[in-house]
């Protein structure tokens, strides 16, 4: 986790709600939906996400926070572009400092600090 609590805080409060309506519009951004792990209710959290070829790549600047461990207690969950809906398999960390070279450019150069979710596109 290289961000601070804090920060973590103000983005779920503040800047995650206003940038919700339009975030599918913004090239890099993304939307996954998955379910609550104990309640099953669904859940849309935005995401910055990187693909290259069948592999899904999304960066955790915040750690392993609970949208991840409802999608890797899931297996699978569905990530919505701009233009496009995919669904994602296979999801797993590649813990920071790793061999990161199959994945894209700008998230092997954030995989030397922190740990980055991989996952297949289906």
């Amino acid at each position: 986790m290289i961000f601070p609590p804090w920060l973590e805080r103000f983005q779920v409060k503040y800047f995650n709600p206003a940038i919700r309506p339009f975030a599918r519009y913004l090239p890099g951004m993304a939307t996954i939906t998955h379910r609550g792990r104990k309640s099953g209710k669904p859940y849309e959290t935005i995401v910055t996400a990187y693909r290259k070829g069948n592999v899904l790549v999304i960066v955790l600047g915040h750690g392993k926070t609970d949208w991840v461990k409802n999608v890797l207690a899931a297996g699978e969950a569905d990530v919505r572009f701009i233009r496009k809906t995919v669904h994602i398999t296979n999801p797993r960390i590649v813990p920071a400092g790793s061999n990161a070279e199959h994945l894209p450019w700008a998230a092997r150069l954030q995989a030397r600090r922190v740990g980055v979710f991989v996952a297949d596109i289906a």
